[in-house]
């Protein structure tokens, strides 16, 4: 948990992410040999932080430029946190938040979409090449490369540890964006291991998007990804059991979704409406999406047909089959199962989709439905097989089972 901080305060020393990270491993390490022994200290996450710059600084004193580093970073900072420099402490329009500074880093234009947003998860999310490529929808090898040179290229274009401004700053929003979004989708239903919610991802992804909203009052999608990060949250108590079982949409006890969160969310989309220059973009349409939900005192009095419209319009501002694949299950408490089947039939070729699992779980469901019994035990148990979080997978296998039943 203390990792994506510590690689953050690590890299406003050494200025490069990748030997952050590297330093950053090193100080878990001796934790690890020295906690067994002395024991577990007061505060873990400020002695792996006072490790972590011991580290640096060593580093730095072994380089040749050594002068030069030692007097930017000051000469206590074995002992003291280092201190802001003097332009971003006058500076009303900075923030002091160096998770946010690696966000922005990890998203320099030098580096692909695809590579920013892989490199963001890995550093601030701490997320195992395998989770990032569940995420991506793309094999393991291919995430593993684009991380590795996203690093490389930061290091030798020398890319400055900082939030940019301006124009700048505008380039980055939306690989920014994205990211946070991606590290708020893992913590809410990760994609592998034991559990089936992540909270502190969450938590350091609504902090984050929160932050943004502050430092950019005007851009409508940043409030919009605050309020659907909102109306998610308000549902994390209810999306697990006593044995922290998944529990779907539709089971869960809506008296128990936070209050306050979804009037958070509500506020917030109500400034991205405000401030919003032209069609709504992505993520105001999915919190519009996610206030449908929140609203509605039960799964079966949601409006549905609304929904259903809302995953049209997003399926034309941001299309991809996973909005496709969400929009045939508004469709089918719209309108039936039997459409929304056609629509997720003309899915199954798609290549972004042979290992998604929840293809075949909504496939399933449909199939159900409409009283295929058999057919559907067959896509529950194909999506138990491609599930990698295990709670997910014991869902669909007892579903599979009530089919066959």
């Amino acid at each position: 948990m203390e990792s994506p901080r510590i690689i953050a305060g690590v890299a406003r020393i050494v200025r490069d992410v990748g030997i952050a990270e590297e330093l950053a491993q090193d100080a878990l390490v001796a934790a690890l040999e020295q906690w067994p022994r002395d024991g577990v200290p007061d505060n873990p996450g400020a002695w792996l932080m006072v490790a972590a710059r011991r580290r640096a600084v060593d580093l730095i004193r072994r380089r040749e430029n050594y002068a030069r580093k030692l007097q930017e970073i000051g000469r206590d900072l074995e002992t003291t946190v280092p201190p802001e420099e003097p332009a971003a402490l006058a500076d009303p329009d900075d923030i002091d938040d160096d998770l946010l500074r690696l966000v922005f880093t990890a998203c320099h234009p030098v580096l692909s979409a695809e590579a920013r947003t892989a490199l963001t998860l890995r550093l601030l999310g701490g997320l195992t090449t395998t989770e990032i490529a569940r995420a991506f929808l793309v094999p393991e090898p291919t995430v593993a490369q684009r991380i590795v040179r996203a690093k490389r290229t930061l290091a030798k274009r020398n890319v400055a540890f900082e939030v940019p401004y301006g124009p700048d700053r505008e380039a980055r929003l939306g690989s920014v964006l994205d990211v946070i979004y991606l590290v708020f989708n893992e913590g809410y239903a990760a994609t592998a291991g034991d559990d089936w919610l992540r909270p502190g991802l969450c938590e350091d992804a609504l902090r984050l998007a929160r932050v943004l909203a502050g430092l950019m009052p005007k851009e409508a999608e940043v409030h919009g990804l605050v309020s659907l990060l909102e109306f998610q949250t308000s549902r994390a108590a209810t999306r697990t059991g006593p044995g922290g079982e998944p529990v779907l949409l539709k089971d869960q006890n809506r008296r128990r979704w936070n209050r306050m969160l979804i009037g958070r969310g509500i506020t917030a989309l109500d400034r991205a409406t405000a401030t919003a220059t032209g069609a709504p973009g992505p993520y105001a349409l999915q919190a519009a999406i996610a206030a449908c939900h929140a609203l509605a005192y039960s799964y079966e009095a949601t409006d549905w047909p609304r929904i259903a419209t809302l995953y049209a319009l997003l399926a034309a501002r941001a299309p991809s089959p996973v909005v496709e694949l969400n929009r045939a299950v508004a469709v089918s408490m719209a309108e039936g199962p039997a459409p929304a089947l056609e629509l997720v039939d003309a899915l199954t070729a798609e290549p972004a989709l042979r290992d998604y699992h929840l293809l075949p779980s909504v496939r399933g469901d449909l199939l159900t439905r409409l009283g295929r019994t058999a057919e559907a035990r067959e896509e529950f148990v194909r999506a138990a097989g491609l599930a990698r979080n295990e709670r997910e997978r014991d869902l669909l296998l007892a579903r599979a089972a009530e089919c066959g039943s």
